[in-house]
């Protein structure tokens, strides 16, 4: 059995030029943990037409990452489920809602995908867009994804400060898996074909391969902020970016 402390995490955020020429701050936020229980980790992108966006995102993650790291895995969904209604409270009552209402909470709006892995299990939480994959080396094609979830239009999509939140939340289970990637919705179109049914090999087995054989988290982290941030990259999605890679 893998222990926890050999997960190796290597996570970047990246401002987008979307937001960059507007002024306007990144709205991604990620967090992990290594040390509790669980492995958890999760990314969250608020809503660029939220005013306070990052701050719902950074609320959601700062929450589960509390809640979660440390819950019976084998009752991983309702922990979930928990630490999201506690992630709406502390929305519904931060000092910038001033309405203390629903309505006030959809000026945090953010979208949320995660993990929780333990002893070889693991599972996705997934509201609204972005993307996780989980893949096996011996069998690139073997590989679990938990794609974006959108509503009736391409550029529509859900968040946990919604009302409807419960009907909006996700589970994938997948063991035995070798690195696990979470990403926000500025990265689905390079790592996964236009349905969603394979991985981009080209994208993704590259960045596996290299996070793997180098050493130096400095500059692993340093090369995929690079790889975010490069033109290419900049012109195919003008949004926000942010990659989380572990290896398990």
């Amino acid at each position: 059995m893998k222990k926890k402390n050999n997960i190796r995490v290597i996570a970047a955020t990246i401002q987008g030029p979307l937001h960059s020429n507007k002024n306007l701050p990144c709205q991604d936020y990620c967090r992990y943990i290594t040390s509790g229980k669980n492995f958890v980790a999760v990314v969250s992108d608020g809503a660029g037409s939220a005013k306070f966006g990052k701050i719902g995102a950074r609320i959601a993650c700062d929450t589960l990452i509390d809640l979660l790291k440390n819950s019976a895995f084998d009752n991983i969904q309702e922990a979930v489920r928990h630490a999201l209604e506690v992630a709406r409270m502390k929305v519904l009552r931060h000092r910038l809602n001033k309405t203390h209402c629903a309505r006030g909470m959809m000026d945090f709006s953010a979208t949320v995908v995660g993990v929780v892995y333990a002893q070889n299990k693991g599972i996705f939480f997934h509201i609204g867009d972005g993307a996780a994959l989980a893949i096996c080396e011996e069998d690139i094609n073997n590989f679990i994804i938990s794609p974006p979830s959108n509503g009736n239009f391409s550029c529509e999509t859900f968040f946990y400060t919604q009302e409807n939140w419960l009907e909006n939340l996700r589970f994938t289970s997948f063991e035995k898996v070798d690195a696990i990637f979470l990403m926000s919705d500025g990265l689905t179109n390079f790592s996964f074909s236009v349905d969603f049914k394979n991985i981009e090999k080209q994208f993704i087995l590259p960045i596996h391969s290299f996070f793997t054989q180098e050493k130096s988290k400095i500059k692993a982290q340093r090369a995929l902020a690079n790889t975010l941030n490069n033109d290419k990259a900049r012109r195919l999605n003008s949004d926000d970016k942010t990659l989380l890679w572990a290896r398990l």
